[in-house]
């Protein structure tokens, strides 16, 4: 296999495992985020969008030839029910730390761009929780590196297996400190901003939030 027309999900895991990579060291070599990643596993379907498929092949172009016999085998072996090379319970193994960043009445909220490039999504910020790590830790961190806000986490919320992603999720209610709010990943996010507690319902469906976000929220108005 000399090269892929086209990306999915399942193909750019089957890349993944045949560099032998875990999904922090993947996506460090894509450059992307590993909630990206991620998402691969959970929707092998998915065709990811442009700029990804472009990072994709040069991923590939400059793996070894090994590795790209490893592909080609792994591409091969998959009957098109999971991914290959790669099991679910490792998805569902990572966790991701969720920022509830709240200012007075308002909260804040990035629109990311959908994994196959053709819509997008208001989320609150969000990072993968590495080996190591506290997961109030990265809130702070992935906050400011996402939208240039300073916060504070105030509690814990709960956490959940998430409906969508299917990665363990740890909720934080934050406060906000200092910053001005800004789309910091562009490759990532199309927009960030603040929105009244009021109206988050009108962005995120609120059957997709977790229930103590909406409680938290209403508690502080």
């Amino acid at each position: 296999m000399d090269f892929v027309s086209e990306w999915t999900g399942r193909t750019a895991a089957a890349l993944q495992a045949a560099l032998r990579m875990s999904n922090e060291a993947f996506a460090k070599h894509l450059d992307i985020a590993v909630r990206t990643v991620a998402a691969w596993h959970a929707k092998p379907d998915v065709t990811p969008r442009q700029e990804m498929q472009e990072l994709l092949d040069t991923a590939f172009e400059r793996a070894s030839v090994s590795a790209k016999a490893r592909f080609k085998h792994l591409v091969e072996l998959d009957d098109g029910h999971g991914t290959p090379g790669v099991s679910r319970e490792s998805v569902q193994a990572l966790t991701v730390a969720i920022a509830v960043v709240t200012d007075e009445s308002r909260v804040l909220i990035v629109c990311r761009r959908g994994d196959d490039g053709d819509g997008v999504s208001w989320q609150f910020p969000a990072g993968m929780v590495k080996p190591g790590q506290a997961p109030e830790s990265v809130a702070i961190k992935e906050t400011l590196g996402e939208t240039g806000v300073h916060c504070a986490v105030v509690r814990k919320l709960g956490a959940r297996l998430h409906p969508i992603t299917h990665v363990q999720a740890e909720y934080m209610l934050c406060e906000y400190l200092t910053g001005e709010a800004q789309n910091m990943d562009v490759l990532e996010n199309v927009n960030v901003a603040w929105v009244e507690k009021s109206k988050l319902t009108k962005f995120i469906p609120a059957d997709r939030i977790f229930p103590p976000i909406l409680e938290a929220l209403k508690e502080s108005e």
